[in-house]
């Protein structure tokens, strides 16, 4: 009996106590069983070391603000290139504005766990706090049908999105699913349009779209400009150039992770600690 009933909770477990939203301001929604765990420390750069993104750094604060405050607010996707600060700039703004609005939380939730946000909302809106929902790396292939999971969060169904949650993804793809595909579905589909529109719309549920875009060389130097200010790093600016740019150079790419990455690599050699 005893192992029938361990089978039946582990098929049916037991709802999810209400959280407590008091021990911390992030969290990540965990399926299998229900939970939200709290993050003690969240993994972020400061506002300040964020260059070259400028227009989209201002409006999601404004944004975010906006929401923190209790006012009308959209959705935000921030997508375009590899390495150029979109996950960084939705945790930097979050510690930004709870410095002036203590109840907003922010809570990672993976792409994976999609069909389980309906649940994860009914959470959220019981509770008298503020709820950045982030979700980074969002895209969906062929066969995927977690897109109509988000849905639920984008527009609510009848209950309509809580009031207290916005919904913040980052995504390589405008669209959030690969050009390719969106060409082969037009082109075998018996009406072409139909067949895409359902998942392409999908992006036009989000009220924000940021875009972000390879950087130059100039805001690739001064990103590591502002990194060995920040962390008091002192190199001659010559041969910091000159091996910024051979670092670059070796990766086929300029981004902020590359930046970082080779500031991390000076740091070390300067024996400077980045914690």
């Amino acid at each position: 009996m005893d192992r029938i009933a361990a089978a039946l909770e582990r098929m049916s477990p037991a709802p999810m106590p209400a959280p407590d939203f008091d021990i911390a301001s992030a969290f990540v929604w965990h399926v299998e069983p229900d939970r939200l765990e709290p993050v003690p420390q969240v993994s972020r750069v400061g506002l300040g070391l964020l260059v070259g993104i400028d227009r989209a750094r201002d409006t999601l604060l404004d944004n975010t603000r906006r929401f923190a405050g209790g006012y009308a607010a959209n959705n935000a996707l921030l997508w375009g290139a590899r390495g150029m600060g979109k996950s960084s700039l939705v945790k930097a703004i979050h510690a930004e504005v709870l410095q002036d609005h203590p109840g907003l939380k922010l809570v990672e939730l993976q792409r994976e766990d999609l069909p389980s946000v309906s649940r994860l909302l009914n959470h959220l809106r019981a509770a008298p706090y503020r709820f950045l929902l982030f979700c980074d790396d969002l895209s969906f292939s062929h066969d995927d049908q977690h897109y109509k999971s988000l849905k639920a969060v984008l527009d609510g169904g009848i209950e309509g999105r809580p009031e207290n949650v916005a919904f913040y993804a980052t995504s390589n793809r405008r669209h959030l699913m690969p050009r390719d595909m969106i060409e082969n579905e037009r082109s075998s589909a018996i009406n072409p349009s139909e067949a895409v529109e359902e998942k392409v719309s999908l992006s036009d549920r989000f009220g924000l779209w940021l875009g972000f875009h390879p950087c130059t060389q100039d805001e690739y130097l001064a990103m590591i400009d502002r990194y060995c200010a920040e962390y008091g790093v002192a190199a001659d600016p010559e041969t910091l150039r000159a091996e910024a740019i051979e670092w670059q150079a070796t990766r086929g790419a300029r981004s902020g992770r590359v930046a970082w990455q080779f500031f991390t690599d000076l740091a070390g050699r300067h024996r400077v600690s980045l914690t």
